[in-house]
């Protein structure tokens, strides 16, 4: 399903070029993006996939949308004046509103969530060390099964920062993602193994086709866009240029690479 169809970006213009988000987009033509279930923002660092990502966030005022300081009321201004079509439903009826639940991932997200995980497994072990000293290691992992030990480690935990429980990437998507639904992801691969990364491609084609998602993503992960069967727009390019995945600068790094070590592999 695809709830937004089209996108277009602004053409105002700042007399300051360093104001955000001019500076990221500067020396770029405004277009239009054409969506489709899966779309993918390409680009190196600061090509302004994210920045994009963002704008279309605080335009259809999804959840999750980054809070914009008093300081970037160009930002807000510049959102204010993209313009949008949603798309049709099955029965070729104008979709009038972005679906209720619909929302915006930001790779900072997954980070937070991801260093929360850490944090209680580093905690967890040196209580279990402490304990080991006083009670032996097999008893100390026992004890922490326990309602006590479970207290224990939860007063311990509250002390040392006030985290809550942490989640993987794989787990936070699959939390989150609902049928029927707009998700912008920012390179959702983050913390992932190139194995990983392949999983949730797939995760995410299937998700697409059987539950009516529609994705709009913006990775530079080789592993990502050779599974993903989505449209790909290069923001490298002057002019957003759309292309195949394996056209991309990033992609053909890794292929030549490989290809210059291929003797290695078979030696």
């Amino acid at each position: 399903m695809i709830y937004l169809k089209i996108f277009k970006l602004s053409n105002s213009k700042s007399r300051n070029s360093n104001i955000y988000p001019f500076n990221v987009l500067k020396n770029k033509e405004p277009d239009v993006f054409l969506f489709d279930n899966i779309t993918v923002l390409y680009g190196s660092n600061g090509s302004g996939k994210s920045t994009i990502l963002n704008i279309i966030a605080h335009k259809l005022n999804l959840k999750g949308k980054e809070k914009v300081s008093r300081t970037l009321d160009y930002f807000e201004d510049y959102a204010s004046k993209c313009d949008y079509e949603l798309g049709e439903n099955e029965n070729g009826r104008k979709i009038t509103k972005i679906p209720v639940n619909s929302r915006y991932i930001k790779s900072e997200e997954i980070l937070y969530e991801i260093r929360k995980i850490q944090q209680d497994a580093v905690l967890k072990e040196c209580i279990e060390s402490n304990l080991a000293r006083e009670r032996g290691l097999e008893n100390a992992k026992e004890f922490l099964k326990t309602k006590e030990g479970e207290k224990q480690f939860a007063r311990f935990k509250f002390s040392q920062d006030k985290y809550s429980n942490g989640e993987t990437t794989m787990q936070i998507l699959e939390d989150n993602i609902q049928p029927d639904t707009l998700y912008l992801l920012d390179e959702p691969e983050v913390s992932l193994s190139p194995q990983n990364q392949v999983k949730l491609a797939e995760e995410i084609n299937k998700t697409s086709r059987y539950l009516g998602v529609q994705f709009i993503i913006a990775t530079h992960s080789p592993f990502i866009l050779g599974i993903l069967n989505a449209k790909i727009y290069n923001l490298d390019t002057k002019n957003y240029k759309i292309q195949k995945w394996t056209e991309l600068e990033n992609v053909r790094y890794f292929y030549e690479f490989f290809k210059n070590k291929q003797n290695e592999f078979e030696s």
